[in-house]
């Protein structure tokens, strides 16, 4: 079924407000065998979401439900499922707000070409091109790239459409070691191909896995520093950005304030937080978030005081914020210090966890540790178990970064983070 056919029948539906996307997805699929091609495909999908809008009889609540209808669907089983949708949106009794309006003084993007077949050689290349040993090697690996074609409307008269590309690299490693055997999976995810981080951080694993094979316990430290240098950081980092999302701040979630320190008594590095349009090679560079609203660079915290909260059009309106948007790409300005001075003194560096995790309301940490790097004045002593906790509220106060920066698909953050203080529990 034709997209004008959907809309046709949801406005003759009885909703009070509707929003349309129709996401066309066409790409390619590659499974590799350690260098080997095992089996390629073509995709092509097409998913149309609907979401409809009721209000209440008095128009001071506003419900809403949304589904998806085959692009394969015939006009009845289409008018079912708005049916539906619209009976369960009659449930829901949020308080009233109203849908994004065509964008004022917005200059339109310019039409992307995005070549799937061409991001896809890319990448190829990249992870042919990693260096192996007899004892580190890639085991396997899976390629998926596409070109997306978003095209949203809604009932106010927005009608727009990004086109960007999306890939996923999925690889696993093997390290050896005196007839010990281990696996590391890494999943990488981005629009186009950024060739040097791919094949270094590829590298970087294999190191790590190597490592991995020759590490002692972790001792119990108490509190000692703890320096963060890959993806785990991440969860640092949108610690401070979830607690600048409107819906936190709505639910109560977050008590930072605009026009305030998010951090009372900081004398470390000060966090700026920024929204931004595109960065190289990022699977979120759209110009328009999944509501409909123009995406802008927006600051949300400078030098470690709140800007502006951002969110999605119905948190943004209770807290009365116009022009907000859903940000996708975010930049962590770098720090005070080199990535070199930041590894120096007595620290632990981990580098995987088997998970790690910042809680976003009380800002706790946690994490098991699979590797970690125990710098002990001179000595340099890969590590393996035990854990760190402690709070953000804490640890960021004192927190350092580097002014060296690294980017993970849609985050720019410093590519060292000290903290000061951490709990690290030895390994039993």
């Amino acid at each position: 079924m034709k997209l004008e056919k959907i809309i046709e029948l949801v406005k003759a539906s009885g909703a009070d407000a509707w929003e349309i996307t129709d996401t066309r997805e066409e790409g390619w699929e590659f499974y590799f065998i350690r260098r080997k091609l095992d089996q390629n495909r073509l995709k092509l999908v097409e998913h149309i979401r609907v979401t409809v809008y009721k209000k209440s009889a008095d128009g001071q609540f506003l419900g809403s439900a949304g589904g998806e209808i085959a692009p394969t669907a015939d006009e009845d089983e289409a008018r079912r499922v708005i049916a539906g949708l619209l009976k369960n949106a009659a449930y829901v009794r949020n308080p009233a707000y109203t849908l994004n309006k065509p964008a004022r003084d917005v200059q339109a993007a310019p039409a992307a070409s995005v070549d799937p077949a061409a991001i896809a050689k890319d990448f190829i290349e990249a992870v042919r091109s990693v260096p192996e040993t007899e004892t580190e090697d890639i085991n396997s690996w899976e390629l998926f790239v596409s070109a997306e074609r978003c095209r949203f409307v809604n009932s106010e008269g927005i009608d727009v459409e990004s086109v960007y590309p999306s890939s996923t690299v999925e690889v696993i490693i093997n390290a050896r070691r005196d007839g010990r055997e281990i696996e590391l999976y890494r999943l990488y995810e981005s629009g186009g191909c950024d060739r040097n981080a791919l094949v270094n951080d590829i590298s970087e694993t294999m190191r790590f896995g190597k490592d991995k094979l020759l590490a002692r316990n972790t001792p119990n430290l108490g509190k000692a520093d703890v320096v963060f240098s890959t993806d785990a950081a991440l969860e640092i980092y949108d610690w401070f950005a979830l607690r600048m999302n409107a819906a936190f701040k709505v639910r109560g979630l977050s008590d930072w304030e605009a026009g305030k320190p998010v951090v009372e008594g900081a004398t470390g590095d000060r966090v700026t937080l920024t929204a931004v349009r595109q960065l190289p090679n990022s699977s979120l560079n759209m110009a328009y978030d999944d509501e409909g609203a123009p995406v802008r660079e927006t600051v949300l915290i400078e030098d470690g005081v709140a800007k502006r909260f951002l969110g999605n059009r119905q948190f943004s309106q209770y807290m009365g914020l116009e022009e907000s948007f859903q940000p996708g790409n975010l930049t962590v300005a770098g720090g005070s210090c080199s990535a070199e001075a930041l590894r120096a003194g007595r620290f632990l560096e981990v580098v995987e966890f088997s998970d790690f995790q910042v809680n976003p309301v009380n800002g706790d940490i946690a994490g098991e540790i699979r590797l970690a790097y125990w710098h002990d004045g001179d000595t340099v002593t890969p590590v393996s178990g035990g854990s760190v906790t402690g709070t953000m509220a804490e640890l960021a106060r004192t927190m350092r970064m580097s002014r060296e920066t690294r980017q993970y698909d849609c985050r720019v953050i410093p590519a060292v983070t000290r903290l000061q203080g951490v709990t690290v529990t030895g390994a039993m």
